[in-house]
């Protein structure tokens, strides 16, 4: 069975866009604010299917594999 996704291991890694959020046909991703005020994602992985459209969608995840090929 495959992993559930990591939408980011730091903060620095997401910038709160809420494209995951938007994606998801489960309804497995909330955005949670921090102690600043920021949101980001959370899944619930009770929810989850494992489909990684969340991880697809994410800008960030995509720049940052252009950039390491």
């Amino acid at each position: 069975m495959k992993k559930y996704p990591i939408l980011f291991k730091n903060k620095q890694d997401c910038c709160g866009c809420s494209a995951c959020y938007a994606v998801c046909s489960q309804n497995a991703i909330t955005m949670k604010s921090d102690e600043e005020g920021f949101d980001y994602p959370e899944i619930d992985k009770e929810k989850c299917v494992r489909c990684y459209q969340c991880i697809r969608v994410c800008y960030i995840n995509n720049f940052n594999a252009e950039i390491n090929e």
